[in-house]
């Protein structure tokens, strides 16, 4: 079954799966929700760990025989298993569906994947997994988002931003400061907790403590472009021309965006369904959003 990342903790003081499947690429929330798994298993005493990472030449006879073997000491197993590239190939994926459907009440078995495209999530062996355990997908924190994962993560650790206009401002700050680089967000709101006592901290407080992390995408680029946000596309210019990206790259990102919405334009101006044009130009997730607004929304782009 598919289970939400933020429904782990109340999922694991009920119970503790035999198999769960975690998958996504924000490395800072998968560790972390790898590590909660790891302590539950180990307060229901499975201590005999035992890890595989799947690379070129791997030997899953290996795997299945440690699944298939037990302690000599009695003791409970934790299994995990890393495959970095998400593609287990033929072989692996035979190794995959026995290990789903060999369940074992002594055992937990853990699988990391990378993000996983539609038609992986389709296949035997993927579905195999899913019938059999808990599938915990990671998203990343989009950009829009951001503010209010901040403000969570303060509150959990006994700390709150300003009311109001304040608030908005500080937490603003903040994501702007870390925006792409979650682990580094985490570490900022982590020093504001050693810096600060518990309670309301001021935009003063922020402002000196936080430090400019942020790494940008030229590929996010967009978002900024498609909901008219000046000041952060600047920023976001400034910051990739700091690091030392290559002009050409930014310059056909941003083309290749007035490219598609020139044709989406065209096309909603002939009478053509925007759904039907959206699939065309392959357009599809948090994107599909942003560009249907800056087609057809109230600031539609004069293209």
């Amino acid at each position: 079954m598919q289970l939400r990342a933020d429904s782990l903790a109340s999922h694991l003081r009920k119970e503790l799966a035999k198999l769960y499947i975690v998958y996504g690429d924000e490395h800072l929330l998968i560790q972390e929700t790898l590590d909660a798994i790891r302590a539950t298993a180990r307060a229901a005493a499975h201590t005999d760990r035992s890890i595989f990472t799947v690379e070129r030449g791997f030997d899953w006879s290996a795997l299945l025989g440690t699944s298939q073997a037990m302690s000599l000491f009695g003791e409970r197993q934790l299994l995990e298993v890393r495959i970095p590239s998400g593609k287990p190939g033929k072989e692996g994926a035979e190794a995959l569906k026995i290990l789903a459907a060999a369940s074992h009440p002594d055992r937990v078995v853990l699988i990391t994947l990378p993000r996983l495209d539609a038609a992986t999530q389709k296949t035997a062996w993927f579905t195999a997994l899913l019938a059999a355990g808990v599938a915990i997908r990671i998203d990343r924190v989009e950009r829009a988002l951001l503010p209010n994962w901040i403000s969570q993560r303060l509150t959990a650790q006994g700390q709150q931003i300003p009311p109001g206009e304040a608030g908005r401002q500080a937490l603003q700050l903040i994501a702007e400061r870390v925006e792409g680089n979650l682990l580094a967000a985490h570490q900022e709101i982590q020093k504001l907790g050693l810096l600060y006592p518990p309670g309301e901290l001021s935009v003063e407080q922020i402002r000196e403590a936080v430090l400019n992390v942020a790494r940008y995408d030229v590929f996010k680029l967009n978002e900024a472009m498609l909901v008219g946000d000046v000041r952060r596309l600047a920023t976001m210019l400034d910051g990739l021309r700091g690091e030392g990206e290559a002009s050409m790259l930014v310059l056909w990102a941003l083309v290749e965006e007035l490219r598609v919405l020139l044709q989406l334009k065209r096309g909603v101006a002939a009478g053509r369904p925007l759904n039907t044009l959206l699939r065309e130009q392959r357009v599809w997730g948090p994107r599909e959003k942003l560009i249907g607004f800056a087609t057809c929304g109230p600031v539609a782009w004069p293209l």
